[in-house]
């Protein structure tokens, strides 16, 4: 699909660089440039569900950094099915006033900032939630029950509520995830979904759950707030979704009424591969987006191994996407998008890792993002047993408050 079909007006004098066009959405919305910050799960919440300060800070410097759209990782609406204990949870209980304040810090510098909204199913951490999804699973390492039927028709309302909260709040839109391995990426899933009902067998009935909540959310926004999905490319993993599947998943979302899909893929099923292993240099998903555009005319936003503003360029301007995903370039350079723009910047230096323990990379970026938040600079280097050891003391933490606040634990 030609790039020109998304292309929004541009003012004169604007920048040539296909990457600082604004792109419009099918809802109508404007986004500045072609450049998002894509979800990471920052786990700054304070564990009652919350923002906090420096979550906000942390948004606002993405905004006033230039990112067209900047995605919160895991908002959760069932603060059952939580991620991680510093997850945001917006629900009937929450402080919305708390929410409006993120809002309008993260889009102080002109950018939008969008909820991701999720559910973790089987993923849920046990220590915090009940970890449920499509069909029961009893691994070394992984177990859940499996939702009733009631439960799965009662999931289009829940992600409904939460979308239309977003929207009161003053979010600038949401994005459904669908991908990684959370529940509606494991509906997605054979490997995960084996259910012998109507949401379960063939790639359509496995979509089923996903579409009935596109068109509730949208339902409950109405037309003209930006709805965007995150999916898989593939998971992989032997028996997981495959290309071809997700391909026939993009075809049925053109006739929905996403205005975005972001691809990404792999899972954080314990023992599955990380995403960059055993790939090549640059975009992971580039190949599958190529196919992807010829299913649908819908923007598509492509995510990981984007490293260089070059790479991220010859995304836009040969039309594999319409869109480019950041997520460890703004850990590392905040304001990597009006860099680019300037051409500085334009390879960030990424942190070298020997031999990292389980956990050490994530728990590295994690804290990096809290650094970044409260302009601390105690993790530079590559000193991944100091962040470990400082990741884990706040997880517990918050898991403790998470424990105490929610009833239910």
């Amino acid at each position: 699909m030609p790039l020109s079909l998304y292309a929004a007006s541009a003012s004169a004098g604007e920048d040539r660089n296909p990457l600082f066009t604004p792109l419009r959405l099918p809802c109508g919305a404007v986004l500045r440039n072609r450049i998002m910050k894509s979800a990471m799960s920052d786990r700054l919440a304070d564990g009652s569900g919350h923002p906090t300060d420096a979550q906000a800070a942390l948004y606002r410097k993405w905004s006033q950094g230039g990112a067209a759209v900047s995605i919160i990782g895991e908002v959760q609406g069932d603060a059952r099915f939580p991620e991680a204990a510093g997850n945001l949870v917006l629900d009937g209980e929450s402080d919305l006033n708390r929410f409006a304040r993120l809002a309008r810090e993260g889009m102080r510098g002109g950018g939008q900032l969008w909820l991701q909204l999720g559910h973790a199913g089987a993923l849920t951490d046990p220590a915090i939630g009940t970890p449920k999804g499509p069909s029961a699973l009893d691994l070394p390492e992984l177990s859940s029950v499996a939702l009733k039927a009631d439960e799965i028709a009662a999931l289009p309302a829940l992600f409904a509520r939460t979308a239309r909260l977003a929207q009161v709040a003053g979010f600038g839109g949401v994005q459904l995830h669908a991908a990684h391995g959370f529940l509606l990426s494991q509906f997605l899933s054979p490997l995960f979904n084996r259910r012998e009902d109507a949401y379960g067998g063939s790639i359509e009935a496995r979509m089923q759950i996903v579409l009935e909540i596109v068109d509730a959310v949208r339902a409950a926004v109405g037309p003209a707030f930006p709805i965007a999905i995150k999916i898989n490319a593939t998971d992989r993993l032997d028996g997981g979704l495959t290309e071809t599947d997700a391909l026939k998943f993009v075809a049925a979302l053109e006739q929905s009424s996403i205005d975005l899909i972001e691809i990404s893929g792999g899972t954080y099923f314990p023992g599955a591969p990380a995403t960059s292993e055993h790939r090549g240099s640059g975009a992971y998903f580039a190949s599958f987006a190529r196919s992807a555009r010829s299913m649908t005319a819908k923007p598509l936003l492509l995510t990981g191994g984007i490293k260089t503003m070059d790479q991220a360029e010859k995304i836009i301007s040969e039309g594999t996407a319409d869109g480019v995903g950041l997520a460890r370039a703004f850990a590392i350079i905040p304001e990597v998008t009006n860099l680019w723009r300037r051409g500085e910047a334009t390879a960030p230096a990424f942190p070298r890792f020997t031999s990292p323990p389980e956990g050490g990379v994530t728990a590295w970026y994690t804290m990096r993002l809290a650094e970044i938040a409260e302009d601390m600079d105690h993790l530079s280097g590559n000193n991944l047993d100091q962040a470990v050891v400082t990741y884990t003391d706040r997880e517990q933490r918050k898991a403790d408050t998470w424990r105490s606040h929610f009833d239910y634990v």
